[in-house]
């Protein structure tokens, strides 16, 4: 069977036929590369990913980290992945050249990206987490923090990680307990108890950075009286050098049904008094320094989630196409020859679903990244204004619909492969475990919907939900007088009015009945939402696809041809799903709120 998990031909439609990410260089902060850099660090990304990342995946699934002696190992591979990783420079290829980066766009990051999350979801999660904390403490450290623990962070001498979660509170951050003291010199005494910590204790790196929320004393209850600490697993000395321990103690690893390779752990603070922890940020503001983080964190686990289901594609369509298995329908002839699988309407369809679920999500993870570069280096303020309110309109869809939606292709390449699928000798259903977690990765998939519904598409008079509604418009107009597309854009624009006029609706309710009512079916409302979302960007990517259908070569016309199959897919089999959507929200149906519990 094939080893392909990524395809660059498509990672080359969305990102330069589709977002045209060249462009960016004719901006000043990019002025030093061209299509040329990008492609030379893109196929660096892609012999790592393939020589380093990929060869131990379902090894390290198999083999999950353990305890020993106190310490946790983890086979030697995931080390030599993540140094070959580090000094290929990736960790600090997007910052200044004064951080020592490359100052290399976020939508070609992740075009590198997106080769060592197919590859090894587990393996990249060290770095995906170091990456998204130093970002947090470029923004809102000190400069003495900054010079203590951002520098040996870029160059993967350090790790990152984001503590948040207790065993008492779970979801509900109001609840954190964790405490810190300040003390005569400077430092912060930490205590408490935290759970669910993604790489919270390895021997990958020479220190751990842990970006701890806790309470200090007399603070505001609830969220509001969150601080963030820097607590570094070892003390770090004026002269830059590694001190003792810091009283951050591992009180044992949660062995999940995914991302195996990745320690999850519970953590001490301060058993024996003397955790030292330093305020990043202001006092009783640290949920909103650590929200650059979440956000960030949210954005990668939609990512993640987009290439398992990815990979597990591109290998389920290897499968169908390589293995023999029953006769045409009609054929009752037992000796006639086999066909492939492919060659079955079912198989087709299940193959066909995750095409448009995959690179319907892929496009949506390449738009959030070049918003991202827009909204740092676009010379026009309010390009940048708008585009950051984009960016955090559609990262619940990123995260939430994401997950969702590849977690259903996942299921669908199982399925094609039979019984086989079901076995861990082939990766399907590693992809399936490894995506499972994703719709509860960096919060709840419930949640994200609460937060699109409750808040994001009404923060600051709804600028944000207009801004993508004028958008879509734009593709809506480009498209209705182009013969091929018409139909759908058409279609489109019947689906932007409903999900138009159902926000209106439920923003009104929510004032006439308080929120409880409406946020109830807020996971119906983001459902409908990301389908309008990945609708639009499928007529987006079919928009492109017809003008290079214009001077395609017969691989190129195929590879197109594909991109409009999908999108017709889409447009006739999933979209039309909101339209009851729409009517379970406008009717503020009570089934679930109404539901008690004796009645279960």
């Amino acid at each position: 069977m094939s080893e392909e998990f990524m395809s660059r031909r498509n990672l080359n439609f969305v990102l330069y036929e589709m977002l045209d990410a060249t462009k960016l260089t004719e901006n000043e902060y990019y002025k030093e590369h061209s299509r040329e850099t990008f492609e030379a660090i893109i196929d660096v990304a892609e012999q790592i990913a393939r020589e380093k990342f990929f060869p131990h995946h379902m090894e390290l699934d198999a083999t999950e980290p353990v305890v020993e002696n106190g310490r946790v190992k983890i086979i030697p591979e995931v080390k030599e992945a993540l140094d070959a990783y580090a000094e290929a420079g990736f960790l600090s290829a997007h910052h200044s050249e004064e951080l020592g980066g490359i100052q290399l766009p976020r939508i070609v990051t992740l075009a590198c990206q997106v080769w060592f999350s197919a590859a090894n979801i587990a393996t990249l999660a060290y770095l995906g987490l170091t990456k998204a904390a130093a970002n947090l403490i470029e923004v809102f450290g000190t400069e003495e923090q900054k010079e203590k623990y951002l520098g040996p962070m870029l160059e993967g001498r350090y790790y990152g990680t984001m503590v948040l979660t207790e065993p008492q509170a779970g979801s509900s951050l109001a609840d954190v307990a964790t405490t810190a003291r300040p003390t005569d010199e400077g430092h912060y005494l930490i205590k408490g108890n935290k759970i669910f910590i993604s790489c919270g204790e390895h021997e990958l790196s020479e220190n751990i950075i842990h970006l701890v929320l806790a309470r200090l004393k007399d603070a505001p209850p609830g969220i509001r009286g969150l601080s963030l600490f820097i607590v570094p697993r070892y003390r770090v000395r004026e002269d830059g050098s590694i001190g003792e321990p810091n009283d951050v103690a591992l009180a044992g690893l949660i062995h999940k049904m995914g991302y195996r390779g990745t320690t999850s752990t519970m953590l001490n603070f301060g058993e024996n008094d003397d955790c030292r922890g330093y305020l990043i940020g202001e006092p009783n503001k640290g949920l909103a320094c650590m929200f650059h983080m979440m956000n960030e964190a949210r954005i990668n686990v939609g990512i993640g989630a987009v290439m398992q289901g990815y990979a597990g594609y591109l290998y389920s369509l290897d499968y169908a196409r390589n293995r023999p298995q029953g006769r045409p329908l009609g054929n009752k002839d037992p000796k006639s020859k086999q066909v492939m699988l492919v060659e079955h309407p079912d198989i087709r369809r299940m193959l066909l679903m995750q095409k448009a679920y995959v690179e319907g999500t892929f496009a949506l993870g390449f738009y959030s990244a070049w918003l991202l570069d827009q909204e740092k280096t676009s010379p026009d303020e309010e390009v940048r204004r708008e585009c950051g309110l984009l960016l955090e309109l559609l990262t619940p869809i990123i995260k939430a619909w994401s997950a969702e939606l590849t977690l259903e292709a996942n299921y669908q390449a199982i399925q094609i492969l039979g019984g086989y699928g079901y076995t861990r000798d082939y990766p399907v259903e590693q992809y399936y475990r490894n995506n499972r977690l994703n719709p509860i990765h960096e919060g709840a998939n419930g949640i994200q919907a609460m937060d699109l519904l409750g808040r994001k598409v009404s923060m600051h008079e709804g600028a944000a939900f207009n801004l993508l509604v004028r958008e879509i418009e734009k593709t809506v107009a480009e498209t209705l007088e182009n013969e091929p597309l018409r139909e759908w854009a058409s279609q489109i624009e019947k689906a932007l009015n409903t999900l138009k006029e159902t926000t209106a609706d439920l923003l009104k309710a929510k004032k006439d009945f308080g929120p409880e009512r409406v946020l109830a079916n807020a996971s119906i409302y983001q459902e409908m939402f990301g389908h309008v979302v990945i609708a639009w960007l499928w007529l987006k990517q079919a928009q492109t696809a017809i003008k290079g259908l214009e001077y395609a070569n017969e691989e190129n016309a195929t590879f197109y041809k594909g991109k409009l199959q999908a999108c017709r897919y889409y447009f006739t089999w999933d979209l039309p799903k909101i339209e009851y959507q729409s009517r379970i929200l406008r009717d503020l149906d009570p089934t679930c709120l109404e539901m008690q519990d004796a009645w279960f």
